[in-house]
């Protein structure tokens, strides 16, 4: 599912809200995530999973097509946890839905 998907399937459940209205509350929320990450915060939404930002330090990496060596950065990322509940709803419904797998 990609975010325009989600807005809809948000819009058709919520028949009183305009399409509009609707795309404005995820880009507020996504926003919202995106602004505190930045700040390095970490947001928890409780039963889905936590936003938190983790260090990469510099390392030497290898071009690919080279094998030659190369200096990578060190860096900020971004990084989800998933929440108890959401494991536990995604791991129940591949179980009773063998071939999503």
């Amino acid at each position: 599912m990609i975010k325009s998907e989600l807005i809809d399937q948000l819009a058709e459940a919520n028949p009183h809200l305009y399409h509009r209205d609707v795309e404005r509350v995820v880009n507020t929320i996504l926003d919202g995530i995106t602004d505190a990450l930045a700040r390095g915060e970490r947001v928890e939404l409780r039963g889905f999973g936590a936003f938190s930002v983790r260090h990469r330090p510099a390392r030497v990496g290898r071009n690919p097509r080279t094998g030659e060596s190369v200096a990578v950065k060190e860096k900020h990322v971004p990084f989800f946890k998933t929440g108890k509940e959401l494991r536990e709803r995604v791991d129940a419904s591949r179980e009773s839905n063998p071939e999503i797998a």
